[in-house]
C-alpha cells in the first residue's frame, strides 16, 4: 500500500480544499493520510516563495478560483475576511495534539479548518480561539499547555525544516512515497500515483 503525506498550513485555503477533497480519495484507495503541520511563512521565507496575497491581481484572481475549485468538489468555502491571519499558535496546537492526544487530532483539524474557511473567524485572536475551541469540546486550557510546550514549539521547527529540505516550497503539498506533488490541482496525479503498483 502507498503512503500519503499531507504538508499543510491552516492559513492556506487551497490546503483547505485539499483536506476537504483528500479523505475520498485516500478511501478510493485504502491509503491512510499522514498529517503533516509545518508553518508556511519560514517555508516562504527559505525559498524566497510568496502568499498569493502579496501579488494583487493574483489575489483577487485566487478568490475566483477558491470558489470555482469549491463548487467543483461540492464543498463549503468562504473567505475569510481578517485574513492576513497569523497561524503559527494554531499550527503548535496541530503539532502537540499530533504528540500528545491523538485522538483529539482529527476533531482539531476540523474545528480549525472550519473556523478559517466554513464559518470564517478570525482565529488570529486567541479570545476567538478560545470560544471556537471550547464550543467544539477541545479545550483551550490544553491547547493554550500544548502551544507553549517547548517539545511542541522544537518539533514544529523541525518538521518545517524537513519538509524544506524535501523541496517543499509551499502548500498543499503531498507526497507519495518520494515523490512530490504541490497544490490541491494536482490531486489528480496523486491519485494517478495511488493508483500505480506500489
Amino acid at each position: 500500500m502507498h503512503t500519503l503525506e499531507f504538508f499543510f498550513d491552516f492559513g492556506s485555503p487551497y490546503s483547505y480544499l485539499a483536506y476537504r477533497r483528500l479523505p475520498h480519495i485516500t478511501q478510493a484507495h485504502g491509503t491512510e493520510i499522514l498529517w503533516r503541520p509545518l508553518l508556511l511563512g519560514r517555508v516562504f521565507q527559505a525559498t524566497g516563495n510568496s502568499s498569493p496575497a502579496t501579488v494583487p491581481l493574483k489575489a483577487r484572481y485566487a478568490l475566483t478560483d477558491l470558489e470555482r475549485w469549491a463548487a467543483h468538489y461540492q464543498t463549503p468555502f468562504r473567505h475569510n475576511p481578517n485574513f492576513p491571519i497569523n497561524t503559527l499558535q494554531l499550527m503548535r496546537g496541530a503539532t502537540g495534539m499530533q504528540m500528545y492526544y491523538k485522538e483529539q487530532f482529527l476533531h482539531y483539524l476540523s474545528t480549525v479548518f472550519s473556523a478559517m474557511f466554513e464559518n470564517p473567524q478570525n482565529m488570529g485572536d486567541m479570545a476567538i480561539v478560545r470560544e471556537v475551541l471550547n464550543a467544539a469540546g477541545i479545550s483551550f486550557d490544553l491547547f493554550n499547555e500544548l502551544i507553549n510546550t517547548p517539545a511542541v514549539k522544537e518539533q514544529l521547527k523541525q518538521d518545517t525544516e524537513a519538509a524544506i529540505a524535501r523541496g517543499v516550497f509551499g502548500v498543499p503539498t503531498f507526497f507519495v512515497e518520494d515523490e512530490m506533488f504541490w497544490g490541491q490541482d494536482r490531486l489528480l496525479f496523486v491519485e494517478a500515483a495511488l493508483a500505480a503498483p506500489a
